[in-house]
């Protein structure tokens, strides 16, 4: 399974991103895809993930700002993300779950500026 991320950039505070994750290769089955992130110095930790059956998981600090997708056709999952702030400079990775194994993405840099 490969996984191509893309949508990151630079966005002044108050501003959206749309990030988008796309998988290819052995895709098939339930499975989990979301999105995690890593800031410099910090461990790396989850923003948000969505089952294929839709259900949806938010970190706390991102409730009410960012929304998860996805569209099971393409195999891509969606992180809009609105009313950035300056804490959510990271690296933002895509993963995908699938019949007991971990697929990462390669990462896509998030700036917000103040």
């Amino acid at each position: 399974v490969q996984l191509q991320a893309s949508g990151g950039g630079l966005v002044q505070a108050g501003g959206s991103l749309r990030l988008s994750c796309t998988a290819s290769g052995s895709v098939f089955g339930a499975n989990v895809m979301g999105w995690y992130r890593q800031a410099p110095g910090k461990q790396r930790e989850l923003v948000a993930n969505i089952v294929s059956n839709g259900y949806t998981n938010y970190a706390d600090s991102v409730k009410g700002r960012f929304t998860i997708s996805r569209d099971n056709a393409k195999n891509t999952v969606y992180l809009q993300m609105n009313s950035l702030k300056p804490e959510d400079t990271a690296v933002y990775y895509c993963k995908r779950s699938q019949l007991g194994r971990d697929y990462w993405g390669q990462g896509t840099q998030v700036t917000v500026s103040s």
